[in-house]
C-alpha cells in the first residue's frame, strides 16, 4: 500500500477516535456517573479526554497536511513511530485494566491494533 494511502487511513483512524472520545460525555453519562468519585477524578477524566481528542485531531491533521514531511523526515518518522507505540501501549493497557469479555471491548482492542499496524506500516515504505 502506498504511503499517502496509509497516512490517509491513519488520519481517518485518528479522526474516528477523536469523534469517539467526543461522545464520552453521552456514552458514559458524564458528569452524573463521575459524581460519586473524588473532585480530582471528576476533573481528571474529562480533562484527559479533551487532551486526547486534541492529540487525535492534531495527528489526523498532520497526516493530511504534511504527508511528505511525515514520511520523509526523521522527525516525521519519529512522530509516526510514536503513534504506533501509542497504539501498542493502548492495546496492552486495555488487556491489563479492561478485562471485560464484551464484543465492544474486543472491537476496540482490534481497532487499537489496527492503529498500531497502520502507523507502523508507514515506516516500512
Amino acid at each position: 500500500m502506498r504511503t499517502d494511502t496509509l497516512l490517509l487511513l491513519c488520519a481517518l483512524h485518528s479522526f474516528a477516535f477523536a469523534a469517539f472520545h467526543l461522545a464520552f460525555w453521552r456514552l458514559f453519562d458524564w458528569p452524573r456517573t463521575l459524581a460519586s468519585t473524588t473532585v480530582a477524578n471528576r476533573a481528571i477524566l474529562p480533562i484527559a479526554n479533551v487532551q486526547l481528542i486534541w492529540v487525535f485531531v492534531g495527528v489526523g491533521l498532520l497526516c493530511l497536511a504534511y504527508p511528505d514531511e511525515l514520511a520523509g523526515t526523521a522527525i516525521g518518522r519519529a512522530l509516526l513511530a510514536g503513534m504506533a507505540a501509542f497504539w501498542i501501549l493502548r492495546t496492552l493497557t486495555q488487556l491489563v485494566w479492561l478485562r471485560l469479555n464484551r464484543p465492544l471491548v474486543h472491537v476496540l482492542t482490534a481497532l487499537f491494533v489496527l492503529g498500531a499496524i497502520l502507523f507502523a506500516a508507514t515506516l516500512l515504505h
